[in-house]
């Protein structure tokens, strides 16, 4: 369903991909599943239960990490997305995110080592110099050097402008780095040759705020001309953090330049780092939703497996306590955790995998125009791309768990590890709040809304699609949430320029919750009217197509109506939480 939705093939009639076909997708997904299933499942619970140690000078991980990244980065799955003449094989942002998706969901932790440094080196690769690509993009590309990017810091979160870590310039054109980071996932370990952390940084006369931030390339072992290994650089573990989840994957604190010889160099230009960043950051916010989407797919998958199988109770109408007990899933209130969690799941992955394709169209399009609207609309839907499979794909995972009963709240069964893992999400990479204000306070209102405007478009296309293939009580109902939203933004759009933003932006989060359930209706409806139109007596998957049709229908009809409360404390400027005291709590 997702293929016909995306329309991956269609990336062949453009020439970056036209030495690719339709086998040579379907060949690398099927690599990314015997090798997920081979090499990354096996361990996922093992290295929840004994997770990295650290004994004041290094890191142990279990065995089993080592040989599954291996396989990984043989494969090509680093090298995915990056140019033939990097050392890459060209293939589409679609295609790799959905061999991703394997490794989210058998192993988040494991597949977080090799995700962090695909983000390193396409970063690498776009903004640094010709020489450090040299130096690091052979090592990055075959899993020799895994990447990790090093923002947060003890005293400053998500405002990066605060940052204090310092960079002097020295004579021979590297930096002298120096200042803590913490929360830094695979920030040292015993994977890799070498790791390269991409570290934000203030130069001393840079100005302050966002504007002052310059982005830096600190490898932990330093190279030789020849890219070889020298001396250990000044970059020192102080800690592990230990999680609630993802557990496998170390999160550290580094330390950098204690001993005041911590060598970093400049990647382009001065004070541009966090545009540079935002590259690295953009292209992991989605890849944490489509992470979200897939643990919360498995949790989902693990507790549909559990309610056909298990036996449990009787159905109202049988009052015969000498009868056979039914299996959970005949239970109508079992059936709505199960249709919630796959409208949650799948409508996520759909949402990855059409943020995955606006990303080709963007890089690979040679019309302009086409080029241009799908980069619009790719970088107003990252915020949604973020947002949405974090928090519903971990409120699925909740659902997986109380399907289970008991048994889900145990560590018998993989749902509690899934919520665990996922409960992660809707933090790092930017909170929720963070994408809310980055959707209504700026995304909305770039290009005069030309991107809302597309999207828009794109929605009334596909009612016009679901009312001729007999979806008519559906596309009336996303018309209306669709109409009641446009209204809205233009409500907020006055308001922010007559109340100004603090007052408006104070229920943001609303406003992103909002936008994220229209366009997965959206995107279910989509998928109704290509099982419509598949859907015959004679089809071989008429389950499978009456399943995508009554889940877009349970979705539109139960969780899409929510938006309009929303939408009208938003309208409303709803003051009760803007005016809260600190001191009535």
């Amino acid at each position: 369903m997702n293929a016909r939705l995306i329309d991956a093939e269609s990336l062949l009639h453009y020439p970056h991909y036209q030495d690719h076909s339709r086998e040579t997708f379907d060949a690398f997904i099927e690599i990314a599943d015997k090798i997920a299933c081979k090499h990354f499942l096996p361990h996922n619970a093992k290295a929840d239960a004994e997770e990295p140690k650290f004994d004041g000078d290094s890191i142990s991980i279990i065995l089993e990490v080592q040989p599954a990244l291996e396989e990984y980065a043989a494969a090509g799955f680093i090298a995915a997305r990056h140019l033939y003449d990097n050392g890459g094989m060209q293939m589409p942002a679609v295609i790799a995110s959905a061999c991703q998706s394997f490794f989210f969901s058998a192993n988040p932790s494991t597949a977080g080592y090799p995700f962090l440094t695909t983000a390193a080196s396409n970063l690498i690769a776009a903004f640094a110099s010709e020489s450090q690509k040299n130096q690091y993009l052979p090592g990055l590309l075959d899993g020799r050097i895994f990447g990790t990017m090093a923002l947060t810091e003890p005293d400053v979160d998500s405002s990066l402008g605060d940052l204090k870590t310092s960079a002097t310039a020295q004579n021979d054109g590297s930096y002298l780095i120096k200042g803590q980071k913490m929360f830094i996932s695979a920030g040292d370990h015993p994977l890799s040759e070498n790791i390269v952390h991409l570290v934000l940084a203030r130069i001393p006369t840079a100005p302050a705020g966002v504007k002052g931030i310059s982005l830096f390339i600190v490898p932990k072992f330093l190279l030789d001309e020849n890219a070889e290994n020298t001396s250990r650089n000044d970059v020192q573990v102080t800690g592990l953090l230990h999680k609630m989840g993802y557990r496998g994957i170390t999160s550290t604190v580094l330390n950098f330049g204690d001993k005041d010889s911590c060598q970093g160099y400049l990647v382009g230009e001065p004070n541009q780092g966090l545009l540079y960043m935002f590259k690295m950051m953009n292209e992991a916010r989605i890849g944490v939703g489509l992470g979200a989407a897939m643990i919360g797919y498995r949790g989902y998958l693990s507790s549909l497996e559990y309610a056909r199988n298990r036996p449990q109770g009787r159905l109202p109408s049988n009052r015969d306590s000498s009868s056979k007990p039914v299996k959970l899933i005949e239970h109508a209130d079992v059936r709505r955790m199960l249709l919630a969690q796959k409208s949650y799941v799948e409508g996520s992955l759909a949402l990855c995998l059409y943020a995955a394709k606006l990303m080709d169209l963007s890089e690979a399009s040679l019309d302009k125009s086409e080029k241009l609207a799908a980069g619009q609309l790719l970088d107003l839907l990252t915020p949604v791309v973020k947002s949405f499979p974090s928090t519903y794909g971990t409120k699925a995972n909740d659902l997986a768990i109380q399907v289970l009963g008991g048994s889900g709240y145990t560590r018998d069964y993989p749902v509690e590890q899934c919520y665990r893992d996922n409960r992660l999400n809707p933090i790092h990479e930017g909170t929720e709040d963070i994408q809310a204000l980055d959707l209504l306070g700026r995304k909305l209102w770039q290009d005069n809304s030309k991107a809302f405007g597309q999207l828009l478009e794109l929605i009334k296309n596909t009612l016009q699609q679901a009312e001729k293939t007999g979806l008519v009580k559906q596309a009336a109902a996303l018309e209306k949430a669709t109409d009641r939203l446009a209204l809205t933004t233009q409500v907020l759009g006055k308001a922010l320029a007559t109340e100004g933003p603090d007052k408006v932006l104070a229920n943001a989060s609303l406003y992103l919750d909002s936008f994220g359930r229209v366009v997965v209706a959206w995107l279910w409806l989509k998928q109704a009217v290509i099982a419509q139109n598949k859907l015959s007596a004679t089809s071989t998957q008429q389950a499978f197509l009456r399943g995508k049709i009554q889940t877009a229908s349970y979705y539109i009809n139960w969780e899409l109506p929510e938006v309009f409360h929303l939408l009208q404390l938003l309208e409303d400027l709803d003051p009760i939480c803007f005016e809260m005291q600190a001191d009535w709590f």
